[in-house]
């Protein structure tokens, strides 16, 4: 049975009463620049846990913290690295979450009993309206993991957190549409806890970008710190994806419009550059799913950038 409210038009009143029934413990998927995320009040531990009963998440894997302004990041950590604030300046609201190391307010529930924790401000109007709302009422932050089952490809409609989700969620969760995420691939994570900032899964904040704004040149380290996405196997469809392979009769395809599509092969997806393939690859590889494709080959995007990012999710899609 299809369960959980979906609000098509969120109006001031219903985001109000969005961040209302998050206070009371309820779930909220909503939208982000990113990816769809499944929310729950990040100071509420049976609220949370049910964040990774929805999921089937395992309880060791940490959640990442959505603020409604950088200010906020303070009530979240009490290191805060010269360079970080660096980054919070000119990337937040923006795809990029920090991994810092945790306050008091951070408790085991949030942080898969790490003692580092993972802040970001979404860049996406409604996700802001709804944070901010959240705030007015005495809210600290929102922990939001994508909205979709553990290890499966992340959502980047609400239509697909419907399909994903409608019926691990109660009657009283919420899933907000906002309109596709413009980014389509998940936040770059930032290891913020050292001297020197580490890249802990690559997004649309590059390492260039990052060197340019700090003036700290990103390091190597081989300390382990488990964050979102960081899994061998992730982001996978039900169809086997094979990277840069020739397609068979039946199989699928998404590659940049300059591939031409064999005959018999069905195109899911012709990017014109790397910032719509990052957009249209997690929905292409639903569709997959959706049509019962068994295969479906991709001709991953080549360079840095973005496309970093891209071939980190295929790689794990595929493994």
């Amino acid at each position: 049975m299809t369960q959980g409210q979906f609000i098509s038009h969120c109006t001031a009143d219903a985001l109000a009463s969005a961040a209302a029934s998050l206070k009371a413990g309820r779930l909220v998927a909503f939208p982000t620049e990113t990816v769809y995320g499944l929310g729950a009040d990040a100071t509420n531990s049976d609220a949370v846990a049910r964040i990774y009963k929805v999921k089937g998440r395992p309880a060791d894997h940490p959640l990442i913290v959505h603020l409604a302004d950088a200010q906020d990041i303070g009530d979240w950590s009490n290191e805060i690295p010269d360079y970080a604030i660096d980054l919070a300046r000119s990337f937040w609201p923006g795809p990029m979450t920090l991994i810092l190391k945790r306050s008091e307010l951070a408790k085991d529930f949030i942080t898969g009993g790490q003692e580092t924790v993972g802040v970001r401000v979404p860049d996406h109007t409604l996700a802001l309206a709804f944070l901010n709302e959240f705030k007015k009422i005495g809210g600290k932050g929102v922990a939001a993991p994508s909205a979709n089952r553990f290890g499966h490809v992340s959502p980047t409609t609400s239509q697909a957190v419907v399909e994903e989700l409608s019926q691990y969620l109660d009657g009283d969760d919420l899933i907000l549409d906002g309109g596709p995420s413009q980014v389509g691939v998940e936040s770059t994570i930032i290891d913020c806890t050292s001297d020197a900032p580490r890249i802990l899964r690559p997004g649309a904040i590059t390492v260039e970008m990052i060197e340019a704004v700090t003036g700290v040149k990103v390091v190597n380290r081989d300390d382990v710190i488990r964050v979102s996405g960081s899994l061998e196997h992730h982001y996978a469809p039900s169809a086997v994806v094979v990277l840069d392979g020739y397609p068979r009769p039946g199989d699928g395809l998404i590659a940049l419009n300059t591939t031409p599509t064999p005959e018999g092969v069905v195109r899911l997806a012709s990017p014109i550059n790397n910032e719509e393939f990052a957009r249209q690859l997690y929905g292409a590889l639903r569709e997959a799913d959706a049509q019962g494709i068994d295969q479906v080959v991709v001709i991953q995007p080549e360079g840095d950038g973005i496309a970093v990012a891209i071939r980190d999710r295929l790689k794990r899609a595929s493994a």
